[in-house]
């Protein structure tokens, strides 16, 4: 159902090797993943194209939490890599333990690209010079 949702939008995506399914959207990779028990679940999950150091981070967790308090979607974090990259990470999860139509899946699928690029180009805005 994900791909038929993704190709009514004519988004093109690709499957990786272990089946998840991902695709480039404005640059960023957001990837959506089938999680829970059940696989019930769906996280859509943005990972913002803008690289930070570790000297942005605290500047980053403030801008999370800003996000976070006045948007519904994505939820955003911080994540740190091992070799010292800085990343925020943007997440819309829906729980479809009863089910799901497809207008349903639309709509998270929609939601979850739309605010992901949302995120980024507020990220991106932090990388600018300011005056």
């Amino acid at each position: 159902m994900i791909t038929a949702a993704l190709d009514a939008r004519g988004f093109t995506y690709f499957t990786d090797a272990d089946g998840d399914i991902g695709g480039n959207f404005q640059g960023n990779l957001i990837y959506f993943f089938r999680i829970g028990e059940q696989k019930e679940m769906l996280q859509i999950r943005a990972m913002v194209r803008h690289v930070f150091g570790m000297d942005d981070v605290m500047r980053l967790y403030e801008f999370c939490n800003a996000w976070n308090h006045d948007q519904l979607w994505p939820k955003a974090y911080v994540h740190v890599s091992d070799d010292g990259t800085v990343n925020v990470v943007g997440e819309v999860i829906a729980d479809w333990e009863r089910g799901v139509t497809p207008e349903q899946l639309d709509q998270v699928v929609i939601c979850g690209v739309a605010t992901g690029c949302q995120l980024a180009d507020a990220v991106g805005a932090l990388r600018e010079p300011t005056d």
